[in-house]
This record gives structure tokens, sequence and C-alpha cells, in this order.
């Protein structure tokens, strides 16, 4: 049977926004991964073959936007054909549980400070492009229930695509179709560029506009899952900076 999950305000995730203390964070960076890389798992797999892919790319040729290489290795690292990415999400949805649990347990603070900056970089080079887009999202395994009316955060960076088939490829247990306005696209700076991907940060807030069950009447269902339609409606963190805070690091 489909695990069923109440798609909510995320309430304890680590959704820290970094505003203010982008200077101090990325001086704490080489600290970080030195210690982050040193646990090895996961995160040190995958920032070693985003490396890897990056030296044989090199940096994407305009127009596509330019990126610093720690944010760019890091969407690499995200986007990699290894477990990194289901393990930095699951972190990442209880991280914010408490400040302690942030920062004596939670093992991506490097990888979750570059890609909120990441996705950050790549909004601003939008200049002259709506910021808002349209995406799908799939998920497999997982039954979401949703009320329209609601405000919810998905509580992770969350993997959307701009093309529905794209999504669908991975599950169709849940369908999201997402306006999203603080997500980006990722595709340049992806393993899979073909995926046409969007990367929305866990802090986006939505509305629950619309919800289609798809069962059939008798408690089976149709084959078409629940599909959710989500419209952007602000940002909310519960954090920010709380690793410079943490250090009594002074920053301005």
């Amino acid at each position: 049977a489909l695990a069923e999950v109440a798609l909510d305000m995320s309430p304890l995730a680590f959704d820290d926004r970094y505003a203010g203390c982008a200077g101090a964070m990325a001086a704490a960076l080489p600290e970080l991964n030195r210690s982050e890389f040193g646990l090895g798992g996961p995160y040190a797999e995958g920032w070693a073959l985003a490396a890897a892919e990056w030296h044989v790319r090199g940096p994407p040729k305009p127009p596509l936007p330019a990126l610093p290489p720690a944010q760019a290795m890091a969407l690499l690292a995200y986007t990699a054909p290894v477990p990194l990415h289901r393990h930095f999400n699951a972190a990442t949805r209880v991280a914010g549980r408490s400040p302690r649990a942030y920062r004596d347990e939670f093992p991506f603070k490097a990888l979750h400070f570059l890609l909120s900056q990441a996705l950050g970089t790549l909004r601003g080079a939008q200049s002259g492009a709506p910021r808002c887009q349209w995406v799908f999202r799939g998920v497999s395994g997982v039954r979401f229930v949703a009320r329209p009316g609601r405000t919810v955060r998905f509580g992770h960076f969350a993997s959307a695509s701009r093309r529905n088939e794209s999504a669908r490829a991975f599950g169709g247990a849940s369908t999201f179709h997402v306006r999203t306005c603080h997500g980006a696209a990722i595709s340049a700076f992806s393993f899979f560029p073909g995926e046409d991907e969007v990367l929305i940060p866990p802090f986006e807030t939505f509305q629950v506009t619309e919800v289609t069950d798809g069962t059939d009447g008798t408690g089976g269902t149709d084959g078409t899952g629940v599909r959710i339609r989500l419209s952007s409606n602000g940002a909310l963190s519960n954090y920010n900076c709380e690793w410079v805070r943490g250090e009594g690091m002074a920053w301005g």
C-alpha cells in the first residue's frame, strides 16, 4: 500500500535563507567541507562525481548563466546518479527540529548553503525573464494528502521539470503542477540536462489551489494517482544564518 503523507508547512525542515551572512558562510565553507567530506558517505561520493564532471565540462558558455564553481558543483552533486539527493532531502526535512539538531546532526551544511546560493544566483541572472514559472513534479510511492486553500511547503529542495513527461517518469502516485517564483532552472548544471529540471527551495510557500483524487470510487485507483496544483504565495524561513550565529562569528 502507498504511504500517505500530509502536505503541510514542513515545520521541522531546515529552511535557512542565509540573508545577510553569505560572506561569513562562504568564509566558513572550507572548514565545513573538510569536516563533512571527512565523514565519507553520500556527500563525499556525490561531490567527487560532480568535481570530475565539472573538470570535463568546464563552465557553461554564454548565453547560459555563469555560476561560481562551488555552486555549480553543488548542483551537479545534487543531480548525480547516486543516493546523495535522497539522503540530503530526508535530512533537510527534519534538521530544523532544533538548532542543536542542525548544528550537531546535519552533515550537509555546505551543500544546503551552496544550493541556496546557486538558486539565488540563477534567479538573479534571469533579468527581464518572468521570475515565476509553471513546472511539474512526480513522486512515486507516496500519496500526498492536501487540502485546497491551505498554505504548504515542500520542506526540502524539490526537483521539478518544465516538461510533464519528465516529471511523470519519476512516478505517478502524486503529481504536482506548481507555479514557483523562487525555483530556478538548473539544467545547465545537471547530470541530466534533458530533464529540463527546476529546483524549488525548502522555504518557498504555496497555496493548494486544486486537488484531484485519482480514485475509481471503489477504494481502488484509476492509475493516475493524486494530482495537486500549487501556486507560490511567498516564502517562510524559521532559521536565518544559524551556523554563523551558533558559531558566535561576527557577521554583518
